[in-house]
Formats: structure tokens, sequence, C-alpha cells
């Protein structure tokens, strides 16, 4: 979710007006008519919400929404995006595709809240959270757009995966489909801003530019200038500005708060808690497809625990899982055969998009036939094969644990017990170590399949 490259692809599906020189052979305004709603919540505050209707259609459709704070633009019922949905694909299929600009972000009202906790209890009618914001929007969507079949389905990437999650705790009935995609799901222990407690600083840093409060969202039509670090090597930009205090100022005069609240909360305090969405995933009725990728620098572990959590408080549901060879957000971008100087064999996305998720909306959503999906369909690298399992973990896999030894080394052989068995290294906060062998800004998507022998030898 954190790069600004990531920015601008969760975006492009939604905020670009089409080019003729690279638009796509399916175009948008030939085939959907587009409406723009302010869709009232139970408090009295409006969601911008866009809906795009197949011109043509033999029967009614099913609504496939997406919820973001990445902006549902272009404004303006004459302005169409080059996409609508997940791909070509989905468009061809013919859907009711609805975008909604979460609350407080570009054209909604409301005040928008990082990981807006979720309220477990509500305390009067008027109380909101995400799951209610989408309730509401669900029963409006059905009482005043003619020509569905009653039958809604949601999904997103990365940020939009959190919002796919939070929005069917305590389903709506409509809703039959869902797929959170390299979902956030815990902003300290996995996801984005902290992993297993380690602050993600360069994750971040010029990615919160695109969050500073908006002083009017119900006005506020452009997207902000990507940060612009006047340099392309990131490691001395950074070891200049030394503490992390120097850094927060660095952002601005007013600084930015989204970003000061990453560094005041830097233990797994109340903050963080409340924004942790795993234990509040209950009550979910939808089937649930949760994608992610090996190679996710932003949220591995979003998708696994998200996956997790749905299955151990929601016995009888359909919930899938899919990991893949990707990048964040990789399976709807390209055909993910490689990945730096790795070669998967496969087009692995394209068979995602194709024999997984377009056969499970159109199974949910139309009563297609049923592809009969695993419980787990993932990707083994190494072999390049994808397996199929019952159960993630598989049932049959055994834990084992792998020990640092002398030499910097890794063994499956516990060391012998003792006082004298001990490693050292020096951690010099004048000479960090990087994570990558060459100079550049943010966190390169591939550094996860990067040689990093180079920092051996510092």
């Amino acid at each position: 979710m954190m790069a600004a490259l990531l920015w601008a692809c969760a975006c492009a599906a939604w905020a670009q007006p089409a080019a003729a020189s690279t638009a796509p052979a399916y175009e948008v305004r030939e085939h959907y008519t587009k409406y723009e709603y302010r869709v009232p919540m139970r408090d009295g505050q409006h969601l911008f919400t866009v809906v795009y209707v197949p011109k043509i259609s033999s029967a009614p459709l099913p609504f496939l929404m997406e919820r973001t704070p990445y902006s549902c633009g272009p404004y303006g019922v004459d302005r169409y995006p080059r996409r609508v949905g997940p791909n070509e694909d989905f468009m061809k299929a013919g859907y009711i595709f609805v975008c909604q600009d979460v609350r407080g972000r570009h054209l909604s009202e409301g005040r928008f809240d990082e990981m807006r906790p979720h309220l477990a209890r509500k305390a009067s009618p008027r109380d909101t959270d995400e799951s209610t914001d989408m309730h509401d929007t669900v029963s409006w969507l059905l009482a005043h757009v003619p020509g569905h079949n009653g039958k809604v389905g949601i999904w997103g990437i990365s940020y939009p995966g959190f919002y796919t999650s939070a929005s069917i705790i305590d389903s709506h009935p409509a809703i039959k489909a869902a797929s959170p995609q390299a979902p956030v799901a815990d902003f300290f222990m996995g996801d984005d801003a902290y992993h297993g407690g380690a602050f993600m600083l360069p994750h971040n840093y010029g990615f919160l530019t695109f969050f500073k409060p908006q002083d009017n969202p119900t006005t506020g039509t452009k997207f902000p200038v990507p940060f612009d670090y006047g340099t392309s090597d990131g490691y001395d930009y950074f070891l200049k500005l030394g503490n992390l205090r120097n850094i927060a100022k660095s952002l601005g005069p007013k600084g930015n708060p989204y970003f000061d609240s990453l560094i005041e909360h830097d233990r797994y305090d109340a903050y963080w808690k409340a924004r942790n969405i795993l234990p509040h995933l209950k009550n979910i009725k939808a089937a649930v497809l949760t994608v992610g990728g090996w190679f996710d620098a932003e949220d591995l572990q979003g998708a696994l625990s998200t996956y997790r959590s749905i299955e151990q408080q929601n016995p009888g549901i359909f919930n899938a899982l899919v990991m893949g060879p990707w990048v964040h957000g990789g399976w709807l971008r390209g055909p993910g055969k490689s990945l730096g100087h790795v070669d998967f064999a496969v087009k692995n996305s394209e068979y995602f998009q194709k024999k997984i998720m377009l056969p499970f909306f159109e199974h949910h959503l139309k009563g297609a036939a049923d592809a009969r999906l695993p419980e787990a369909s993932v990707f083994e690298s190494g072999t390049n094969v994808w397996r199929q399992f019952d159960a993630w973990p598989p049932k049959q896999a055994q834990r084992r644990t792998l020990y640092l030894r002398e030499g910097g080394r890794l063994d499956w052989q516990a060391p012998p017990a003792g006082p004298s068995v001990f490693d050292s290294y020096v951690s010099d906060p004048n000479r960090p170590v990087p994570f990558i062998g060459y100079t550049d800004i943010g966190m390169p998507a591939e550094h996860m399949v990067a040689d990093q022998r180079f920092a051996s030898t510092r």
C-alpha cells in the first residue's frame, strides 16, 4: 500500500481519463453509462459513489464494488476512466461496477481515520464504521439503481483490501462474494507501517504525502503531488536527516499527522490494537477469496492472517486463499511470468485472473458453473507449479525450526547448550545496513528477490 508506484497503480482503474494513444480495446465510454451519487449514511454524512451500468444487458446484473481512499475519479459524468473493475474480462462479462470514496477522502463527507477502528458494540443507531457504511451503501444501491439481480460483490487491493474485509463484517445479506487482496490487517505486526514492530521508514515516508488531511473533502478533486526527495539516493537522504524528529519535520512546516502517529506509537499500544481488523472478522456470510503474493513487501502477512482469521471465526462459509509469486498487487499487473531476474516460466497473473478470480465472482454473483476452487491455491517457486490444498497450512506440513549458528549460517541442528554459544555483530546507527545494493528511493518491489550478498561484505 505504501509505495508511490502502488498509489498510481491503485488509482489507474478509476482515476485516469482514456488516452487515444493507449486506449484499451474495450472502451468504458462505449459500453457503460456513468452515474454519480452522494449516498446518505445513517449519521447524515454522504459518501461519493460512482456507478457504471452496462448499456446493453440481456439479464439483471450483480454489483461489483470497490471502496477506496485513492479516489474514484475522474470526476464528472462525462469523464470516464480507462478501465473499471479488476480487468477487461470483467468488463466484457457484464457487471454494474461501483466505486466509492471512503469517508473524508476526495468527494466524500466525514472524517478520514487511518485504518478506522471497527465498533463491535455500537452505542447508538447513528454509530458508524466501515461495516455500517457498506451496509447503508448496499441498501441504497438496491433501492435506487435499476437492472440488478440483488447480489453484491466487493474486491480491493491493499488499502481497498482492508475496506473489503471491514465491509463484510456483519454482512449485508445481499453481499454474496468478497475478495480482499493484499489486505492491510494489522499495521503494527505485519503490514505497511511496522513489520513485527520494526518501523518501515522508506515504505511510509513519501507515501503518506497522499494522506495529508483534506481541508474540504467535498470539493477537493486534485491528487496530491508526489513527494520530491530532491535526490535518487534514499539511503543518503535519510542518513543526512538523522533522527525521526528531523525526518518528521522534513515533511513540511505543519508536518503530517498520519506520519506523526506512526512514530508516536512505537509500541503495540491501544492505538494499534484498535486498528487490528482481524479479531472483528466475524458474522461473514459472503464467500471469500483472499489473495496475496509471496514477494509482497507491503502486506504479505495481511493476506495470510486475513484468511486464517476468517477461517477460524466463520465456520461453514466458502473461504479460499490464493498465494502466488507476485509483488504487491502484481496479479493484476502484467503477465506475472517473472520478477527481477527470476523467471517463473508460467503466466501466473493470467492464470489467476481467468481460472480463479473471474470464475469465483461469476459463480457466486451470477450462478455460473461452480469452478470448484480448492481451499488453497499456492504457487511453489523453484518447481514453478501451482499446488492445491484442502487446508492452509497443509495438513501434512510439519513445523521445523531453523537456528542461527556460528559464522552467520542457518542450520536445522540446534546449537549445543552452554554459555559460550553466541554470535555478535556491530550495529552502527551512522552506517545502517541497506536492503538493496544500489541507490533508489522508497522500497523497490523487486528487492524481495534481489541478491543481498553485498550486505555480508560490509
